[in-house]
Order: C-alpha cells, then sequence, then structure tokens
C-alpha cells in the first residue's frame, strides 16, 4: 500500500526543505563571492587608485560590515528552523504526523535504513540548532566550542540532502512510484 501525507506533514517537509536550502545559500555566499577576503581585495582595488586607499584591516572591517545582513538571513532562518522543529515534534506528539519507527520488525532493510537515516538526521539538525542557538544567546566562553561544531553541521547536511535526493529518484524508478507527487498533493488516504 503506498503511504500518504498529511496536509500538515506536507506543509512542514516542504518549508523546512526551502529553509535549508536557503541557510545552505547564505553558508555559500559567505564561503566564496561574499568571504570577507574577496570583499576586501574589491574594496581594497576600489579604493588604491582614490585619494583615500584603506588599509588591508580597514577592507576587511568594511567587508565585515557589507555581508552582515546577508547573514543575519542565516540566523533569522536558523530562528525559523527552531520553530519548524518544534512544530514537528508537537505535531508528533498530537499524532498529527506519523513518527519514523526504525525498531519496527516488520520493516523490510531498506525501509530501516531510511527510517535510521531520518533519525539521524533529526539529532544531527538538533545539535546544529543547539550549537547554533547558544552562539548567539549563550556564554561567550564557549562560542569557539560551539562555533567549530555549527560549522561541521554542512558536513551531515550535504551528505543527507544528496543521499535524500538520491533515495527518491531512486523510488520513482522503482517501487513505490509517486513518492514526489504524493508529497506534493498528500496522496490516496
Amino acid at each position: 500500500m503506498e503511504q500518504s501525507y498529511s496536509r500538515i506533514y506536507r506543509i512542514l517537509h516542504w518549508t523546512i526543505a526551502i529553509t535549508f536550502i536557503l541557510i545552505i545559500i547564505t553558508i555559500f555566499l559567505r564561503n566564496t563571492w561574499l568571504s570577507k577576503d574577496n570583499l576586501a581585495g574589491i574594496v581594497e582595488n576600489y579604493f588604491k587608485d582614490t585619494d583615500r586607499p584603506l588599509s588591508k584591516d580597514q577592507s576587511i572591517a568594511l567587508a565585515k560590515q557589507i555581508r552582515a545582513p546577508m547573514w543575519q538571513w542565516h540566523i533569522y532562518l536558523g530562528y525559523v528552523l527552531i520553530g519548524l522543529f518544534w512544530s514537528r515534534f508537537i505535531f508528533t506528539v498530537l499524532r498529527k504526523i506519523r513518527i519514523q519507527n526504525p525498531f519496527n520488525k516488520t520493516l523490510s532493510t531498506k525501509e530501516k535504513f531510511q527510517k535510521w537515516s531520518f533519525v539521524v538526521f533529526y539529532i544531527c539538525v538538533a545539535i546544529s540548532l543547539f550549537t547554533g542557538i547558544f552562539m548567539e544567546n549563550g556564554p561567550k566562553e564557549f562560542k569557539g566550542l560551539l562555533k567549530e561544531i555549527h560549522v561541521l553541521s554542512l558536513y551531515y547536511l550535504i551528505p543527507y540532502i544528496a543521499l535524500h535526493i538520491g533515495g527518491i529518484l531512486m523510488a520513482e524508478f522503482t517501487n513505490p512510484k509517486g513518492i514526489v507527487s504524493r508529497m506534493i498533493n498528500g496522496g490516496s488516504k
């Protein structure tokens, strides 16, 4: 029997997915075109032929100010993600969304793998959200350690997204077909 997805589940799924994509974009921009060194180089180059050249330190300070609003979006999106994950948890407790139970003995190996990958994903997301919120609002003496752990988040997120999309494609070309359309319209009840 093909699985159906409730409206609440689908809305949360797609909102979480979009939020993660936007968070990844902020990380990508911060580490590439909007990196402080890249921006500082552009600013330095621009001002070098003027009567007010900037030092490397001044250029980096200006670069940080230029990219600060974009990075603020990363923080806002983190708060949105916290709300979405709390909503997911609350709807699971209220039984509006089914829990992924990897201990069900009737599951195939493939299904257990899928369920366990969701469990690991949610644990990793909880760690990312915890470290992010405490970097912003917690004691400053732990900020360095929390930042190191938080930065490592990217190393689970990208492979998980690739695994998730690969699993969806595999399902679409084998069985159960139609998972994408069921995630959009809900499927049979």
